[in-house]
């Protein structure tokens, strides 16, 4: 399998990576990314996806291309000006991706585009699949709009899989990684009502999933990129410290603080998105860590 990534110096992408043989990797700073990959990790070309069409010339005997670029949605005040950039790197980027795939002679047999479960909004403890309908916040839209460019690439015969990824666990980086000073400092706490569903996964899993849509031909569409076992805030708070040997006492953090502290951004947080992976089971799926206790021991030790 010749694979192509963007957003191969993230989180995901870093991880993808070390699965695959020698991929081509997109990235807009293509000398940062070789200091930051290592120069025999990938071929590296440089794009810039909101200004311009991705080169041609890099996806000469590409099958796959995994497409997880898009500006971090947790960094940052959810400003007028941040949520251009959320929106723009994942709605241009995707269509400056897909012009040039449709354009090509010999196309990759699939594009595995990266979307999140935020597409379906804040829905309470609504069971959401890959068939739910959308959700009309923000985040949603965005969803919406990057996944229906990620389907254009169709049109060129090219097989597509939007991944609606919900919270990556890692070791590295990301949620977890924000999360673990507070409550090793035993000051972990729920957030709003403690009740909203978080739809978490594993990133060993999530890049299971990356690999199994590149390789079965039957799959196509949306595919949840979650564990079948979501679990709400208060029972992630309660994992969490068991995990690093702290209690978790504290009172939840009300709901206005978190707005007035985060802005817009705090709807995210609080959004209750009870999301299970139904194609990735169909298709067999095997989950390395479905619990959120083991993984957390696994990721944390």
């Amino acid at each position: 399998m010749r694979a192509i990534v963007t957003g191969a110096t993230g989180l995901v992408g870093s991880k993808l990576l070390s699965r695959l043989d020698h991929p081509a990797v997109l990235s807009r700073d293509a000398a940062q990314a070789a200091a930051t990959l290592g120069r025999d990790a990938a071929t590296i070309f440089e794009w810039d996806p909101q200004r311009e069409p991705a080169p041609a010339e890099a996806f000469q005997n590409v099958d796959v291309v995994f497409h997880l670029a898009g500006e971090s949605v947790a960094e940052g005040r959810w400003t007028a000006e941040k949520k251009a950039r959320i929106r723009d790197s994942r709605v241009l980027g995707t269509r400056n991706l897909v012009a040039t795939l449709r354009q090509l002679e010999r196309p990759p047999r699939v594009l595995i585009s990266a979307s999140a479960v935020g597409y379906y909004g804040d829905r309470g403890d609504e069971i959401l699949d890959e068939t739910s309908s959308p959700g009309d916040d923000f985040l949603a839209q965005v969803s919406v709009d990057w996944e229906r460019e990620a389907l254009a690439a169709g049109e060129a015969g090219i097989r597509v899989v939007t991944m609606r990824t919900g919270i990556v666990l890692s070791k590295d980086g990301g949620a977890l990684a924000k999360m673990l000073t507070p409550f090793r400092l035993g000051l972990g706490s729920p957030l709003g009502s403690g009740r909203q569903w978080v739809p978490w996964i594993h990133i060993d899993d999530l890049v299971g999933l990356l690999l199994l849509a590149a390789e079965r031909d039957d799959l196509q569409g949306p595919l949840n990129a979650t564990v079948p076992t979501p679990v709400t805030n208060r029972e992630f708070t309660k994992a969490l410290g068991r995990a690093v040997h702290r209690p978790t006492f504290l009172p939840a953090v009300p709901e206005i603080v978190l707005r007035l502290g985060l802005g817009e951004f705090a709807g995210a947080l609080l959004a209750s998105i009870r999301a299970v992976p139904r194609r990735a089971e169909a298709a067999g799926y095997q989950f390395s860590h479905p619990r959120l206790d083991e993984a957390l021991r696994d990721l944390l030790g």
